[in-house]
């Protein structure tokens, strides 16, 4: 079985390191061998603060941004977010783009990479979780947090991970393909419903 996996950079602000742990983080995945790999960067979006005027379950979407952005979340199987602590929360730009769409999310599986300070970015996470688990996605709790992230970036900006950010990515990629595996037919039911009562 054929499952797509969303890396999805969530932080849009300049200077930001989320894109070396992300595409360290690809590279895994793409080795890992259980998804075929899309690196997903919200900045390439470009997306307004909540600019639709229908609420997004009914998919009436008017702007192009949007559009994009929906049928790359809609082509997905999984997901996992790169994103950091910001006031003890998810980057705005992370909520935004979750909240936008609606369907597009249903019945897929996420992961979470966090980075930050002490905290690995942890408390970003759980909030993100939450949220996640309001438009029908499993967010798993095997998050993978990077505490003092700066000590893993080398001299070119490259992530350079230790042995237990390493394991843990593996074992959320692991635990991800079971989810995604598992979620794929009530995915495809709940399509067919859709299309039947069109």
């Amino acid at each position: 079985m054929s499952l797509k996996l969303n890396i999805i950079i969530g932080s849009t602000r300049p200077g930001r390191k989320g894109p070396f742990i992300a595409n360290w983080l690809a590279q895994v995945a793409g080795a890992h061998g259980a998804f075929n790999v899309d690196l997903v960067d919200l900045m390439d979006f470009n997306l307004p603060l909540l600019d639709e005027a229908a609420h997004p379950r009914l998919q009436q979407y008017e702007h192009e941004h949007t559009r994009r952005w929906a049928e790359s979340v809609d082509s997905a199987d999984a997901f996992v977010f790169v994103t950091p602590e910001y006031d003890y929360f998810p980057p705005a730009s992370v909520v935004n783009a979750v909240q936008v769409l609606q369907r597009e999310w249903h019945y897929k599986p996420a992961g979470l990479m966090s980075y930050g300070g002490v905290s690995g970015g942890m408390r970003s996470a759980q909030s993100l979780r939450l949220l996640l688990g309001n438009v029908n996605v499993h967010a798993l709790p095997q998050e993978v947090p990077v505490p003092f992230f700066p000590k893993f970036l080398g001299e070119n900006g490259e992530f350079v991970p230790d042995e237990q950010i390493v394991g843990g990515a593996k074992a959320m990629l692991t635990e991800l393909h079971k989810w995604a595996v598992a979620l794929k037919p009530i995915r495809k039911a709940e399509r067919k419903a859709q299309v039947e009562a069109a």
